[in-house]
């Protein structure tokens, strides 16, 4: 499967990065789960942290643990069974006709050996089993890939968050200094009271933006310590001057991706085909079994535990079983089992057509976002030079100080608008990856690529 091979690549990733974060490992006497706090600052710290972390993905592990295991019951019908069984017994016969009574000790001792010849339940029972397994293994990769985009999410949000509390206080200290030359040139009654009120205003507006965006920061770096049990610290920053990659290919492509690929429907489709295998089982109930069965017996006890001389004996033979009337249960077997078939039949459906409508919508915001980040780079161009005409034609008296204003506020704007549209792009790259069955360890690597340390 493509999200095996996205797993293993990802534990060999972990398994690099383990000087960095050490592995969390689960206590065996009970549930929970001893760690060492420690900080994450790489894309790939929280990967491998996430992993260990997860309760959705351990979760995940232990169904498809169980799947394994009932696989193995299931195989284990068709094979060969061995028993043994031994007898001891004291025994006191009373003969009624000649008034004797005989005390006397028994035993008796057997090893037998069946297989089942023809079971056509056990064997649709053991393909099912397979299935399921099958299914709980591709359940257990699409929990992988949602992990890994959730923290690569996780992870660009704080990014987001860090720069715009970045950009704001670059717009407060810059309100402050233009807020600082109106009140000298109020002084000097160069400038109307009402142009100090309003510089005021957006400085007041400003700082209270402030707040809200080192909140929002705060909150976001809760989040992915929440999806990675580590905590956060100095992360790695998006290089401004590095060219994302774009999206390649039309919706088309992504949409056949995605319905051969996706793990969500390869898991619907193996519920399907095991909603069939049962069916066959409950209908197995109508068919004979034939079994061969060979004993081997030591005993001293004839019938009714009647003492006589120790004798050994070898049987073989062939046990046929024909069901001729159940009351009714095994009718309404195979009409749960259709019931159920129905069921699976129709949750393929609803998954398939929600991986589509994820999957064009993916594919529609990451294209919307690679014009949106060209728009965005330009606008910041524009405004730029504009607060900067702006700023000179202030001090040279041809505009105002609500011009300035104006054009330093959409200059800052236009700043927080190009960084989160560049992470927006990353993001529903990922997003569109994930759900055609598409993303693997070198996508996610590639992602890290384009993060650089942070400076001092």
């Amino acid at each position: 499967m493509p999200m095996k091979a996205l797993y293993i690549s990802t534990l060999c990733l972990s398994l690099a990065c383990a000087g960095a974060i050490p592995a969390l490992a689960a206590n065996g006497t009970d549930e929970s789960v001893s760690r060492i706090v420690v900080q994450g600052s790489t894309l790939e710290d929280f990967f491998t942290a996430a992993l260990d972390y997860s309760p959705e993905l351990r979760i995940s592990r232990d169904r498809l643990d169980i799947n394994a295991a009932r696989r193995k019951a299931a195989n284990g019908q068709l094979l060969p069974q061995i028993s043994a069984n031994g007898t001891l017994s004291d025994n006191d016969q009373l003969d009624n006709v000649r008034d004797l009574r005989n005390e006397y000790r028994g035993e008796r001792y057997s090893l037998q050996l069946t297989q089942v010849l023809f079971n056509w339940s056990a064997y649709s029972a053991r393909s099912a089993a397979y299935l399921a397994e099958d299914q709980a293994e591709a359940d257990y990769y699409a929990q992988v890939s949602y992990v890994l985009t959730d923290v690569a999410e996780k992870y660009f949000e704080v990014l987001q968050a860090q720069d715009a509390v970045t950009s704001v206080d670059a717009e407060v200290d810059a309100l402050r200094i233009q807020l600082q030359q109106i009140e000298s040139l109020y002084n000097l009654q160069s400038v109307q009271i009402t142009d100090l009120y309003g510089a005021q205003a957006r400085f007041a507006s400003a700082q209270a933006t402030q707040l809200a965006r080192e909140s929002e920061y705060a909150l976001a770096r809760e989040r992915l310590r929440s999806v990675s049990g580590i905590d956060v610290g100095e992360l790695f920053r998006l290089d401004e001057q590095i060219e994302i990659p774009t999206v390649e290919g039309g919706v088309e492509t992504w949409l056949e991706r995605a319905r051969s690929d996706n793990q969500q429907i390869l898991a619907r489709e193996y519920a399907v085909r095991a909603a069939d295998k049962r069916i066959d089982e409950r209908q197995g109930a109508y068919m004979p079994t034939v079994s061969i069965v060979a004993q081997q017996q030591r005993s001293d006890l004839g019938f009714d535990n009647v003492s006589t001389n120790s004798t050994d004996s070898s049987y073989i033979g062939l046990n046929v079983s024909i069901p001729l009337f159940a009351g009714g249960r095994n009718r309404a077997g195979v009409s749960e089992a259709r019931s159920q078939h129905s069921i699976a039949q129709n949750e393929l459906r609803q998954i398939q057509l929600q991986v589509v409508e994820r999957t064009r919508l993916a594919y529609l915001q990451a294209k919307t976002s690679e014009l949106q980040v060209s728009a965005a780079r330009r606008l910041l161009e524009s405004t730029d030079l504009s607060y900067t005409a702006m700023q000179r034609g202030f001090e040279l008296g041809t505009v105002n100080s609500v011009d300035v204003l104006n054009a330093l506020r959409d200059r800052f704007a236009a700043e927080r608008d190009l960084q989160r549209a560049r992470y927006e792009h990353i993001r529903y790259q990922l997003l569109l990856k994930r759900e055609s069955g598409s993303l693997s360890a070198e996508d996610l690597l590639d992602v890290g690529s384009l993060l650089i340390p942070p400076q001092d």
